[in-house]
């Protein structure tokens, strides 16, 4: 496998895990001596009906977890953080800011047909465009490739952005400025290329599996809304002579309670949750089999901020303190998650990062300041603030729901009402304004604070609360450009504070990863953004 040339950043990288060092593409790596079944067929449970399969109309691990297998992008990341050639075999930069990558010969659509640096060009420019509506579409500008941010905000016309394709099998990627985390950040599902024939000649409909093509280890075969998705080994893929599951099949089941019992049952291989109340009795019937890794994730409540009384930033504020998160991530989670006073994590990218001062403070002095903030804002006992918590449903999700409304309830008064939506409706509901608060999570899309931090810039394509404030997209932007990870990470901190004073979103917990694994199913490694690959795979004799 060719190895990947690049020049050295002139600055201090991030961290470990985004070192531009390359190495082989990790795939399945069956130990000498293995026995291997003779059906290499898995069932994973992802946990809710996928919005789209379309890489730029969704956001959310639900769909990254199918996309992921079924396309690949320009590079990967392996679970150590060194950048792996997918597509690309290799690459070169100038200066860090022109990017040129050579396309693997000979790679494929899984109907045979050629994928081109021009697939590229089309699906970039397409990600960006505002008529896509893509939750994504502020990712490209938030690499600072050139123009994609105004694009995104319709200020210029897609064919202006920063990609071109210099003849089939080569890309050549410009920034405006060198970006730390730019290979890292070009692993991410959104930025794999789409079939732009099939767009053209099927609109929404081409992800449909009599007309869906793969660029991935696996090609789309069967969907059965609200029942299973089934995708099979796809021949054509690049790497496939390294690839050993044959076919695996999606269950999208948001009851945990069914299914730990399908699990059970033996009618799936690996579960993408482990029911919270069921947590300990599990590690001790099933051991080894309940598998808790470290994630990059925030488990959050967000604010519409537009709307009365939340765009009052002493409301938001309130909330936040009178929470009592020690709870919610020992007792009611319980798995080993962390209580969350900033919304990208303490450790991360290099840098470590500090709640507001309020979270060192002892209880009783947070709830009175809380109780003040909420009666100069107008409410108290002869004027309670009420108002709706929405989340998707999922029994953890009604659990933390129901032990927040209480805290809150009792802390300070405050009725919240219940309601709980399907995971499309409430992305829906999100998007359009249609809630007061919402349960919601963030999974890094790198390991840099700023996946986390984007999504409240002003104008993110990502920032459904429609916060806005000038001093903290100046502190992400002064991020971006900082000389390295020492500067990089104050401009975070400063950014980090300001969340913590106008609380656009309440961070509840930081995750861990917990799965069912059957004991036969080995090459199981999550990444530290919980996504593990089904080519990586494989089913012992059992």
């Amino acid at each position: 496998m060719n190895r990947v040339t690049y020049k050295t950043y002139n600055y201090t990288l991030l961290a470990a895990s985004l070192l531009l060092t390359t190495t082989s593409v990790l795939a399945a790596t069956v130990p000498p001596g293995t026995e291997l079944a003779a059906q290499q067929e898995v069932v994973r449970n992802n946990g809710s009906e996928p919005a789209s399969l379309d890489p730029h109309k969704v956001e959310s691990d639900v769909e990254f977890n199918l996309i992921s297998d079924m396309f690949d992008g320009l590079v990967g990341v392996n679970p150590d953080g060194t950048i792996a050639p997918h597509l690309a075999a290799s690459w070169e930069n100038k200066d860090n800011t022109v990017w040129t990558f050579h396309l693997r010969p000979g790679i494929t659509w899984s109907d045979g047909t050629a994928i081109t640096a021009q697939d590229f060009v089309f699906s970039w420019q397409r990600l960006v465009d505002p008529k896509t509506t893509s939750p994504y579409a502020s990712y490209p500008g938030n690499m600072h490739i050139v123009n994609a941010a105004d694009i995104a905000q319709g200020k210029k016309a897609p064919d202006t952005l920063g990609v071109k394709a210099i003849n089939d099998t080569t890309l050549e990627v410009t920034l405006t400025q060198p970006t730390a985390a730019f290979l890292a950040m070009l692993a991410h599902p959104s930025l794999v290329p789409v079939d732009k024939v099939l767009i053209t000649r099927f609109g929404d409909k081409w992800s449909r599996p009599e007309h869906f093509v793969s660029s991935g280890a696996y090609k789309l075969s069967e969907w059965v809304v609200n029942e299973r998705i089934v995708a099979q080994r796809n021949p054509r893929y690049w790497d496939d002579k390294n690839t050993v599951i044959n076919k695996v099949t999606y269950l999208p089941l948001s009851s945990e309670t069914a299914d730990v019992n399908r699990y059970r049952a033996g009618e799936i291989d690996i579960t993408n949750t482990v029911p919270v109340n069921q947590f300990a009795q599990l590690k001790k019937t099933l051991g080894e089999q309940v598998n808790v890794s470290p994630q990059l994730a925030t488990y959050y409540y967000q604010f519409n901020t537009t709307k009365a009384p939340f765009n009052d930033p002493r409301v938001r504020r309130a909330l936040n303190m009178a929470l009592d998160k020690d709870i919610i991530a020992k007792k009611v989670m319980g798995q080993g998650q962390r209580a969350a006073w900033v919304i990208s994590q303490p450790e991360i990218g290099g840098v470590n990062l500090k709640g507001p001062d309020y979270a060192s403070w002892p209880r009783e002095k947070r709830l009175a300041e809380a109780k003040k903030l909420l009666a100069d804002a107008g409410f108290g006992p002869d004027h309670p603030l009420s108002f709706s918590l929405l989340y998707n449903t999922m029994e953890t999700h009604q659990r933390i729901a129901i032990a927040a409304s209480s805290m809150w309830k009792k802390n300070l008064g405050v009725e919240v009402k219940l309601q709980n939506q399907e995971w499309k409706t409430m992305l829906d509901a999100m998007h359009t304004g249609s809630f007061d608060v919402v349960r919601y999570a963030w999974i890094a899309d790198y390991d840099d604070a700023a996946t986390f931090l984007n999504n409240f810039r002003t104008n993110d394509s990502e920032n459904t609360s429609k916060y806005s404030n000038t001093a903290y997209d100046e502190a992400l932007t002064n991020a971006a450009r900082a000389a390295d990870v020492k500067a990089r990470g104050q401009y975070y901190q400063q950014a980090e504070e300001i969340l913590g004073q106008d609380v656009p979103a309440i961070p509840v917990y930081h995750y861990v990863r917990t799965h069912l694994v059957k004991p036969w199913v080995g090459g199981f490694t999550p990444d530290s953004l919980g996504y593990y690959y089904t080519k990586d795979l494989y089913i012992k004799k059992h």
